[in-house]
């Protein structure tokens, strides 16, 4: 049990030795805590010996995955309890039964959840209430807790700018918040469909379109990759890292054993109408990290009877990409995200 006299020495030793601390005080004071923890976690040692280089950038990526990790262990050791329907009974506590209930359904019963998740699950509350812009729409995207929101926006904008082959029908496999299925629709596609296997992204990508007023051009399926039939052009953005993701909404960043991308370039030729292309959007983070090489990504494409007609390039805008005090800073540098036309051969 912590409370409001619980010092931030204590409460970060404890979370490091694996004790949980089941907050009983003031709500705020727990926020202050947790960020207490954590600049401890941050807090470089003052006669620390200098730290070893790593040896490649896939080890410094590997590493900086660790000690995420290391983080987030200790962080999500401070516990606050929740009443049945989701109201915190702490003074000062904001009401999160409704972020509570888009994330979990309904409860019936008192449970506890880490501070840390409940202040994530309140901004991804925020963010679906108020929407991303997607300037190649005019309007927004509301993304669901635990469905990735499209806050990068080149793979949108080079989905918006690609010359569009002559299509009345298009697949966009893993749709997620429905934003490609959007876009395609509003540049003159009469028909889209948007596939996911994820119960959330699905009523997300419904609930989007349904705001957009695109219901009846775009329609959403459940299902892994490919819907059934063909269409003259075929979009995936699939996750861009081939490494195993730690949570539910890290599966649209990473990619174990790039699953989803070699699914759907060995799939592809089977959903393509002669003359149709296949759009790849596929960012080369991996290839600058080490973890999969431009050679290897060819070999695929080429092995599921496959041919490049063209790529369009475009850098990332996200600020990551200019912080030199990132350890994976050369990779994100150097990043470019590429959308590629791709064909049966």
């Amino acid at each position: 049990m912590a409370d409001d006299r619980t010092s931030a020495d204590a409460a970060f030793k404890l979370a490091c030795e694996g004790s949980a601390l089941l907050w009983r005080g003031d709500f705020q004071n727990a926020r202050q805590l947790l960020a207490a923890m954590a600049r401890r976690i941050d807090r470089k040692p003052r006669r620390a010996p200098p730290a070893r280089q790593p040896a490649s950038p896939a080890e410094a990526f590997h590493l900086q995955r660790q000690a995420q990790a290391q983080r987030a262990r200790i962080l999500g050791m401070l516990l606050v309890p929740l009443d049945a329907g989701y109201a915190i009974p702490l003074r000062r506590a904001p009401d999160v039964r409704q972020a509570c209930a888009e994330a979990w359904g309904a409860a019936d019963e008192a449970s506890v959840v880490s501070m840390r998740e409940l202040l994530g699950l309140i901004g991804a509350h925020e963010w679906r209430k108020k929407g991303v812009e997607i300037p190649a729409l005019g309007e927004c995207i509301h993304p669901y807790y635990g469905v990735f929101s499209p806050v990068r926006g080149e793979y949108v904008d080079l989905v918006a700018q690609a010359p569009l082959p002559p299509a009345a029908l298009a697949f966009d496999i893993g749709t997620g918040t429905g934003v490609l299925a959007a876009v395609l629709a509003r540049r003159g596609i009469a028909r889209v469909v948007g596939t996911d296997q994820d119960a959330r992204a699905l009523a997300c990508a419904r609930d989007n379109i349904e705001r957009l007023g695109l219901a009846r051009q775009v329609e959403i399926l459940q299902a892994d990759l490919f819907p059934p039939g063909r269409a003259p052009l075929v979009v995936c953005n699939p996750p861009w890292v081939p490494a195993r993701p730690s949570s539910p909404i890290e599966h649209a960043v990473y990619d174990p054993d790039s699953r989803m991308l070699r699914g759907f370039l060995a799939g592809l030729a089977d959903h393509l109408e002669p003359g149709g292309e296949g759009w790849l959007i596929l960012s080369d983070f991996a290839e600058h990290l080490g973890l999969r090489t431009r050679d290897e990504l060819l070999a695929l494409i080429d092995a599921s009877g496959l041919k490049v007609l063209g790529r369009l390039d475009m850098r990332p805008r996200h600020p990551k990409a200019a912080d030199a005090a990132d350890p994976l800073h050369a990779a994100r540098s150097a990043e470019v995200t590429s959308l590629w036309r791709l064909a049966i051969r």
